[in-house]
């Protein structure tokens, strides 16, 4: 039988344990009874598997009946805080919990991708280790970097490590892949601004908070008009702003939160002193105090070229050559560009888009819906590019 009749077989049930997984929604760090169906499927396939990393997390374990070369897939396994607002006969039975970012569909697919490659284990040479990740939705901690600290690779050690994830704005089925960035770096901040206050009638006598905020706002937008060079990217977005009491109340403290997305470092570190610099001047200026509570989040998710182009040729192996179209990166934040820092690898994004009858709501969004028929194709493009990474890692060694 070969892979795509492999595959074939295994597409209801893929579907089936996406479906269960997304009515059973787990947010970061409570993802128990999602690591029990993981590993009560491992059980099922005779796959060996092991747990304790990230409290949730789990390795299945597949050895090849041959020597070579080690391959790790990644799939994330939380969901999000959000309230579900479509009517399926799968949607999430919990309140204001919901896999609105696809993960239940990566648990799954690596669930089909294990199972067929432990069909064919007697054939591969080496290893490939199935790595269910927790907590990537909880940046900037994340579920990776304590995974690894945890010991996940201290056993088997990757030469290899690819991540998949479905992309609403791709067609069903198509593989999106960049040779370097592809997803971007996500900082957190908080800023407080203390003024005075008093009432709205005597605004001499006081120090408004939300005068001062606003100036900031406009100040901090000048970091990417102004000081970024148009070549690059970077956002500076206040994404929540809390202040005042009431109309007659001059208010004296205002907080500010949002979000830094950039690619490259030197970019990352030019922003974020001009945000430091930008908020003490304008805190001088007014006379206020201002406190900058600043979280670094993920870095930015930076492919090895060599494995971004294996991931290509794999899936034009299964979609054709229109399969991988040109894309754009992203920048949005990824926990997997942690294990990128640690292994050679390649992050990549499968078609999901809905029919086009359907309005296509984004990734996050609590009307998020994905086309179960790209499932099928994400498991054999995955299981292709593990045997292609295997077959390249097996040349590496013979030719050295």
């Amino acid at each position: 039988m070969d892979i795509k009749q492999l595959v074939q077989s295994l597409e209801n049930e893929v579907i089936a344990l996406r479906r269960h997984l997304h009515q059973h929604p787990e947010v970061s760090g409570e993802e128990f009874e999602t690591s029990k169906t993981i590993q009560q499927k491992l059980s099922e396939a005779g796959i060996p598997y092991q747990t304790g990393f990230a409290k949730t997390g789990v390795l299945g374990i597949i050895k090849g009946e041959k020597p070579g070369g080690t391959v790790a897939l990644r799939a994330d396994i939380d969901a999000l805080p959000i309230q579900e607002e479509n009517d399926l006969p799968y949607t999430s039975s919990v309140p204001d919990k919901m896999h609105a970012c696809g993960h239940d569909a990566h648990a799954a697919m690596l669930i089909g991708t294990g199972k067929v490659l432990n069909q064919l284990k007697s054939d591969i040479k080496g290893t490939v280790l199935l790595v269910f990740q927790p907590a990537e939705e909880n940046a900037p901690i994340g579920g990776s970097q304590q995974m690894m600290e945890d010991g996940v690779f201290d056993e088997f050690t990757p030469d290899v490590i690819f991540g998949q994830h479905v992309w609403p704005d791709l067609p069903e089925g198509e593989v999106g892949v960049l040779q370097n960035e592809i997803m971007g770096a996500s900082d957190r901040f908080k800023i407080t601004v203390k003024g005075s206050g008093g009432h709205a009638s005597m605004p001499h006598q006081t120090n408004d908070a939300i005068i001062i905020a606003n100036n900031l706002i406009t100040q901090l937008q000048t970091i990417v008009s102004r000081n970024t060079d148009p070549i690059d990217s970077a956002v500076v977005t206040i994404g929540k702003i809390e202040g005042g009491y009431r109309y007659n109340v001059i208010a004296d403290s205002v907080t500010l939160e949002g979000t830094i997305r950039t690619f490259k470092p030197e970019v990352k570190e030019m922003v974020k002193s001009r945000f430091y610099s930008i908020i003490e001047g304008v805190g001088k200026s007014f006379d206020a105090h201002m406190t900058i509570d600043y979280l670094d989040g993920y870095p930015a998710t930076v492919n090895s070229p060599e494995w971004a182009e294996e991931v290509r040729n794999a899936a034009q192996k299964v979609l054709g050559e229109n399969g991988t179209p040109t894309v754009s990166p992203s920048l949005g934040g990824e926990d997997f560009s942690r294990f990128l820092q640690k292994y050679p690898g390649a992050f990549y994004w499968l078609g999901t888009s809905v029919k086009e009858t359907e309005p296509q709501y984004p990734l996050h969004d609590p009307r998020f819906k994905l086309n179960e028929h790209a499932l099928n194709k994400g498991v054999e493009v995955m299981v292709q590019l593990t045997l292609d990474a295997l077959g390249r890692l097996e040349k590496e060694v013979t030719s050295a």
